[in-house]
C-alpha cells in the first residue's frame, strides 16, 4: 500500500513515515507540508493512502477530502488530530474519511488503523468513538444545535476568537477583565471538546458564527 502523508512539521512527518515503513505493506512514497503539493502528489502517485494532519499550517487536512476523492477516488484518508471533538469527527466523516486518529494513541493504533482502512473498514480511535456514541445518544436537540451549549455570551467570545482578536481585545471590547475572558475560553472549549484556538475557529466556522478563511 503506498502511502502520501501530509504534516506541516518536518519532525513530525519523519516520525509518522518512520512508524509507516515499518508496518509490512505499506511505504510512504511522497510527502507533503501544504494541501496544493499533498493534492500533486496524489495525482502523480494515485496511491492507496492518504494521512494527513486535520491542521496543516493554517490550512485543514479536512480540505484535501473532496479534491483528492475526485483526483484519486480510490485513495482513502486518514485524519489525525489533537481534536476529539465529535463535531470535527463528525464532519471528516462526512467528506469521506475512512478513518479519524487522535495524534495522543500510542504508535500501535497507527497499525490498526491502516489495516483496516485497507481492508476496506473504516477506524475511530477508542476515545473518539465513545463521543461519536455519546453523540447519537445523546438528546436529538442538543445533537443537532452544538450551539445551544453555550451561552450567548460565550457564542459572542468564541465568534471574537475566531475573527483572530486578543484576550486582551475581547476584555477591552466588552469591558470584561481578561480573567473573566480566559474563563469563558476555558468553558468553551470544556462544553466543546476542542483543545486549542485551531479548533476554536474549526467550531466557528462550521457552525456559521464566522465565515470560512478565504
Amino acid at each position: 500500500m503506498n502511502v502520501i502523508l501530509v504534516d506541516d512539521h518536518a519532525l513530525v512527518r519523519a516520525g509518522i513515515s518512520n512508524l509507516i515503513n515499518q508496518i509490512d505493506g505499506f511505504q510512504v512514497v511522497g510527502e507533503a507540508s501544504n494541501n496544493a503539493d499533498a493534492l500533486e502528489l496524489v495525482r502523480q502517485h494515485r496511491p492507496e493512502v492518504l494521512v494527513a494532519d486535520i491542521t496543516i499550517g493554517e490550512q485543514s487536512g479536512l480540505d484535501l477530502l473532496a479534491p483528492v476523492a475526485q483526483a484519486s477516488p480510490l485513495t482513502r484518508v486518514v485524519i489525525l488530530s489533537m481534536h476529539a471533538s465529535e463535531e470535527l469527527v463528525a464532519e471528516a466523516l462526512q467528506l469521506g474519511a475512512a478513518a479519524y486518529l487522535l495524534k495522543e494513541s500510542a504508535p500501535g493504533e497507527l497499525q490498526i488503523a491502516l489495516q483496516a482502512v485497507a481492508r476496506g473498514d473504516s477506524y475511530l480511535s477508542p476515545a473518539v468513538s465513545k463521543k461519536m456514541i455519546d453523540r447519537f445518544v445523546r438528546p436529538k436537540t442538543v445533537a443537532d444545535k452544538p450551539l445551544g451549549l453555550l451561552t450567548p455570551r460565550q457564542q459572542q467570545i468564541l465568534t471574537m476568537i475566531a475573527n483572530r482578536k486578543s484576550t486582551k481585545e475581547i476584555a477591552y471590547e466588552l469591558d470584561l477583565s481578561e480573567k473573566t475572558i480566559a474563563a469563558h475560553r476555558a468553558q468553551i472549549m470544556e462544553r466543546t471538546g476542542v483543545r486549542d484556538l485551531v479548533g476554536l475557529v474549526l467550531f466557528a466556522v462550521k457552525h456559521g458564527l464566522v465565515k470560512k478563511p478565504g
